[in-house]
């Protein structure tokens, strides 16, 4: 997992949502150790206020696997790398495709996980999760108005 770009590590909820609201756009997204579930990841992104996550596992043949809407197929893949590039497109049972990858501090992401031209705030009329291995939207703190 070091070999990702957009791994941090074992960063807590907190921490996680700060960088991607830092980051400030819909699609930002991060993967960090699960802190629940040992050798757990989770595939963390923006949207529209709220950070969902999804928890990545490897199968005992290596193979990668996201926990994504119910009514998606589950879908392997031989990388994460390879699963990252599956979730850059919409309708995959993620919140938004993953469009602006967030390096830790201090890392560049390489030019191939570079944001893509013409990426913006894909307009998908959403509802939030409810239900059994639905992902937890997270609050995004909002600020006040300033009077």
């Amino acid at each position: 997992m070091d070999s990702v770009a957009v791994y941090h590590g074992n960063i807590g909820k907190t921490l996680c949502e700060k960088r991607l609201c830092e980051a400030g756009k819909d699609g930002s997204y991060l993967i960090r150790d699960s802190e629940s579930v040992p050798g757990v990841y989770c595939l963390c992104v923006l949207c529209k206020g709220y950070v969902y996550t999804y928890r990545l596992h490897q199968d005992a043949d290596g193979s990668w696997a996201a926990e994504t809407a119910p009514d998606q197929q589950k879908r392997l893949f031989r990388r994460v790398k390879n699963l990252i590039s599956a979730f850059e497109k919409p309708d995959q049972g993620i919140a938004i495709p993953l469009l602006y990858p967030v390096s830790p501090p201090g890392h560049a992401l390489p030019q191939e996980q570079q944001p893509k031209l013409g990426a913006q705030s894909h307009n998908q009329n959403h509802s939030t999760p409810q239900g059994k291995n639905q992902p937890t939207p997270r609050v995004k703190p909002k600020k006040r108005p300033s009077l």
